[in-house]
């Protein structure tokens, strides 16, 4: 029998997980597909490295346009493509904008995990193909329960998000075993790196402070500081999820570094690397704290390391210095443009 390439399907390509998650697959010899919203501006710039034009050249990354609200299209897709693993990493992310949206967050989050598990029912009872699914669920889930957190740990959500994530886990876990389909759930902690997403705290503080060390902007303006979370490389997170999917057995698992600090920790971390004195800059506004605040999490990802062999490879002060010293390459650019007399206009200043 000659080799079978492996198909994955990724919902949230466009995102700091998916690009990490397509250059794994790739580099495994993967034929990727992933599921992209249609937007009016270009929304593909954490994955475009890697992307060729199928006109011109030999490709192993498709894209498709989708979302987790139509069903209809979720399983028109999965009957083009015929995936061998599906992975639902699709979502409204940002929990402080959930309280915002909260029904447009639990319709994307919890119901479209239901939606995407229809999709492959239908579709490995119709095709006979057997599909291997992965739900990207949070530490948020946890929320209010006391740490350390692992699998046994009951939830108690803090937020919309975290309650459509909670919803997300159970729907899996019930197709799983009422269905026999292959589902896991990974609870993955706060995971970061140079694509996260501007607003998120961590990418908010590098790129800031930044742009604040080259005159680009005065000051830093965040929430809560006492908030203590359990930071990992978001390129260690996903080896986890596809290790989750290449198991005998489907089971869920807690990925996480074992360290908890605080973002007044991650904050001094990066103006110490950048050397600045954060408490000139910094301000608080609280426009950004949370309704309901989630004050500590803390993973115990033992059943990973012993079951899959998953270990983090990246150390919190290397992953802060990696997400600065980028950062600050991005501010030395702007700056040049400014300079050079560029009416140059950042979005997502953090500000």
């Amino acid at each position: 029998m000659g080799y079978i390439m492996k198909r994955a399907l990724i919902t949230g390509i466009t995102g700091q997980d998916g690009a990490y998650l397509t250059e794994l697959l790739l580099s495994k010899k993967y034929e990727v597909h992933g599921i992209i919203r249609r937007a009016s501006s270009f929304n593909t710039g954490r994955i475009d490295h890697i992307y060729q034009d199928p006109h011109e050249a030999k490709v192993n990354l498709f894209l498709h346009y989708g979302d987790l609200t139509d069903a209809t299209g979720l399983l028109r897709i999965l009957n083009e493509v015929k995936p061998h693993e599906v992975y639902n990493l699709g979502a409204q992310s940002h929990v402080r904008v959930s309280f915002d949206q909260p029904e447009y967050t639990a319709d994307v989050v919890a119901m479209g995990t239901l939606r995407i598990l229809e999709a492959i029912r239908d579709h490995q009872q119709f095709t006979g193909n057997e599909v291997r699914f992965y739900q990207a669920c949070s530490s948020e889930m946890f929320g209010a329960s006391p740490p350390p957190q692992d699998e046994n740990t009951p939830f108690y959500p803090r937020s919309p998000y975290a309650v459509g994530k909670v919803a997300g886990f159970h729907f899996t876990r019930n197709y799983r075993e009422a269905y026999g389909m292959f589902n896991v759930n990974g609870i993955l902690f706060n995971h970061e790196s140079p694509k996260r997403g501007e607003t998120f705290v961590t990418r908010k503080i590098t790129r800031a402070l930044s742009r604040i060390k080259l005159g680009l902007q005065d000051y830093l303006y965040l929430g809560n500081l006492d908030a203590k979370r359990d930071w990992g490389y978001a390129g260690d997170y996903v080896e986890a999820m596809w290790l989750m999917l290449q198991q005998d057995k489907p089971e869920d698992y807690v990925v996480a570094t074992g360290e908890t600090w605080s973002v007044r920790d991650f904050l001094i971390e990066a103006a110490t690397y950048l050397e600045l004195d954060w408490e000139a800059v910094v301000k608080l506004d609280e426009r950004f704290l949370r309704p309901t605040e989630v004050r500590e999490l803390l993973g115990d990802a033992s059943k990973a390391k012993n079951n899959l062999g998953w270990e983090p490879k990246v150390s919190f002060k290397e992953l802060v210095g990696m997400m600065a010293e980028h950062d600050l390459e991005l501010a030395r650019q702007e700056k040049t443009l400014t300079d050079a007399g560029h009416n140059f206009t950042q979005l997502g200043r953090g500000e």
